[in-house]
């Protein structure tokens, strides 16, 4: 505990480029992933060729990058206010004087996902759309800005936003705190001197939680946002007691088995690179004490 106590907390640049990277690693290495889930979601064909799996990856890394640089950012300013430092620490004044509660990790984190939903939806969108009409991610863009209006980019906004509360509370809060009661708790003391393990597991049960939570509201946003028209799904509230009524409850979980293993690996793999800034910070700070 005094240890946890003296750990470090990044600055808000600090975040921006964890966060960056972060989202970057996990989608150039899961981006095929991503692709099955959405055909598996929109009932489409899968890819036949290797770059029809990787279509849509510049659009999708450079913004999932921007969107999970905003994420930590945006956490580590509310985590920061909690913490009575809005601005976070500078290289005098590393140290937090406390450390957050459970409780308030996980609103932190959910808050911050619910604020990155404003970068969030356009991106699913403009995805989803690409790989539907075959064109370049500003290409895309144009084209439904020019049928559509800009408004039109933010389609599904509000269902993204309940999606990225819950995963931001997932990665950045819940897989943290799972992690940590593995690492500390008595009765998983045979884990208490393997990190990696502890880890590993948190980021797989903090992302099957969230996947199953988020997951129907997922499906319903995608159908929508495939749909821009609103000839078949008006709204994501709509669009689920419909898919139920067409497919049962089953089809509200099309593409949840792809989407958990994306949702796992992208917990762990921005989870690691958060604790390894903290600590390696951690580790200068004291070692110019």
């Amino acid at each position: 505990p005094d240890a946890q106590r003296t750990r470090a907390s990044l600055s808000s640049l600090e975040n921006l480029g964890v966060g960056a990277l972060g989202g970057t690693i996990e989608t150039c290495l899961q981006m095929p992933v991503l692709t099955y889930k959405f055909c598996l979601q929109e009932g489409r064909p899968l890819p036949r060729t290797i770059p029809d799996w990787y279509r849509g990856l510049s659009i999708q890394a450079g913004m999932v990058a921007s969107l999970t640089a905003i994420q930590f950012a945006v956490n580590g300013f509310l985590q920061n206010l909690v913490l009575n430092s809005p601005w976070g620490s500078n290289h005098e004044i590393p140290m937090t004087s406390r450390e957050l509660s459970d409780a308030e990790t996980m609103c932190t984190a959910a808050g911050a996902g619910a604020i990155s939903a404003v970068v969030c939806s356009p991106v699913d969108l403009i995805t989803i759309q690409q790989q539907k009409m075959k064109l370049g991610p500003w290409l895309t863009a144009g084209r439904l800005v020019e049928c559509h209006g800009v408004v039109s980019l933010f389609r599904g906004l509000a269902s993204c936003a309940v999606r990225e509360s819950v995963y931001t509370c997932g990665y950045l809060g819940l897989a943290p705190v799972i992690t940590s009661q593995i690492l500390t708790n008595e009765r998983f003391r045979m884990l208490s001197d393997k990190p990696l393990i502890a880890g590993i597991s948190g980021a797989c049960v903090a992302g099957t939680i969230a996947a199953i939570i988020t997951h129907p509201v997922d499906t319903a946003k995608t159908c929508v946002q495939s749909d821009m028209m609103g000839r078949s799904w008006r709204s994501a509230l709509s669009a689920i007691p419909k898919l139920i009524e067409t497919g049962g409850i089953n089809s509200l979980y099309r593409g949840m088995l792809p989407r958990t293993v994306r949702m796992c690996g992208a917990f762990f793999v921005c989870m690691v690179l958060r604790d390894t800034a903290v600590e390696y910070k951690t580790a200068s700070i004291g070692s110019r004490a």
